[in-house]
């Protein structure tokens, strides 16, 4: 990817931000604070996905002989994990029993989860946003078998957790996580990226080995993205969600008003 270039001289800061690439799926409507961002400051914003997901086939997921319905609770992380949890349940033609308990990251997969469930049937317990939030709530049910699906890329929290508290859980790898091929934007300049996951960070590099920073805003979400911006040696200019900015395009409009006021 081609990088936005600072005028000799120049304050970085100072350059103005006209395009920014946001490293996740377009919304699905109209209605989104990207496109009201756009419209505020005549910015164009363009939505790429940096990662592919592709689930784990049944057959491999056999192969490590996890037997779900050993298990009396379900951790879920992310709608990817719910995704493909279900999917592996409907190719082994398993129906998850009314007292099986789901341990949700957040408000929005436990929302998620109607897709494949009636919620008011089911014992359901959800965090706040991360997966720290969930650990209070999982030692009150010491005595569970948990089943966690996840991606082969995770974070180390919950296992470490699960460990250090000697809770009874199985792992199981459903869906990997792998770079997108952005080849068609060799050429593309935008004047910020953002990023939501280390992964997408990976990808930048798998995809632009060469990938000179320069003026090129970087914006990202979470703590463990932003570690993974300095750690790849890139400046981080833009961080949320922060005490005055929630949201990515909070903080990408706060970064705006500052250095064009």
């Amino acid at each position: 990817m081609a990088e936005s270039a600072v005028q000799p001289g120049l304050d970085r800061h100072a350059q103005p931000i006209r395009s920014i690439l946001v490293t996740q799926p377009q919304p699905t409507n109209d209605v989104s604070p990207y496109f009201s961002l756009a419209e505020k400051y005549g910015i164009r914003v363009d939505f790429r996905e940096f990662i592919d997901v592709q689930g784990v086939p049944y057959k491999e997921f056999r192969k490590d002989k996890v037997n779900i319905l050993e298990h009396t609770a379900v951790i879920f992380t992310s709608r990817n994990a719910v995704d493909h949890f279900f999917r592996i349940c409907q190719e082994a033609k398993l129906e998850m029993p009314a007292e099986m308990k789901y341990f949700c990251i957040s408000e929005q997969t436990a929302n998620y989860l109607q897709k494949y469930i009636v919620l008011r049937k089911r014992k359901l317990f959800v965090g706040v946003r991360t997966a720290t939030d969930l650990f209070d709530v999982i030692k009150k049910h010491k005595g569970e078998k948990f089943l966690y699906p996840c991606s082969d890329i995770r974070k180390d929290d919950l296992p470490e957790f699960m460990r250090a508290n000697n809770l009874k859980f199985t792992e199981a790898v459903i869906y990997r996580t792998v770079a997108s091929d952005l080849s068609d934007l060799a050429e593309v300049k935008y004047d910020c990226l953002a990023f939501f996951s280390p992964s997408g960070i990976s990808s930048l590099f798998v995809n632009f080995p060469d990938f000179a920073q320069d003026g090129t805003r970087i914006a990202a979400f979470g703590p463990t993205t932003a570690k993974a911006v300095r750690d790849a040696n890139l400046i981080l200019d833009i961080e949320a969600p922060m005490p005055n900015a929630p949201s990515m395009t909070g903080a990408i409009e706060a970064y705006i008003r500052q250095h064009t006021a």
